[in-house]
């Protein structure tokens, strides 16, 4: 059967998501105009930094901290943050576009989206963020689970 492409775009967000090095999650993204993808990201530290393996581990897991708290101590970039980012580097706009991505955004990632102009997110896993779903139905971004 021919996959539809909500399919096509989910099936490389999960194939980005494999790249990531996150010890907690690995999540992946794919930027999308007119069914063709535009930017895609996955989660993990900044370019030529290194990852949390090779520093030890998680500094977030050592101190216990819960998923979906304390991000602003995680050497990770979000998929969706790396998505932003090279759109940047390569000039091109995200307004009236559709995100595909593995984990329902965080709040910060969700004000970044709407923000961008984001139109549609496609997600496949929920996240814990209690307050992400409230801003995007409010700034009026269509959200549909895979």
């Amino acid at each position: 059967m021919r996959p539809s492409w909500d399919e096509i775009f989910m099936e490389q967000a999960r194939l980005m998501a494999r790249r990531s090095t996150c010890l907690r999650r690995q999540v992946g993204a794919v930027l999308v105009r007119d069914n063709r993808a535009v930017a895609s990201g996955y989660n993990g530290p900044p370019s030529r930094l290194l990852h949390c393996e090779e520093r030890g581990g998680c500094l977030r897991a050592k101190l216990g901290v819960p998923s979906g708290q304390r991000q602003e101590i995680c050497r990770a970039l979000h998929a969706e943050q790396n998505v932003i980012l090279q759109l940047a580097i390569t000039g091109l706009s995200g307004s009236g576009t559709t995100l595909y991505v593995t984990h329902f955004p965080c709040f910060t990632c969700a004000k970044l989206l709407v923000q961008l102009g984001v139109q549609r997110i496609v997600f496949a896993e929920g996240y814990p963020d209690e307050f992400s779903g409230d801003l995007l139905k409010e700034a009026g971004v269509e959200v549909l689970p895979y």
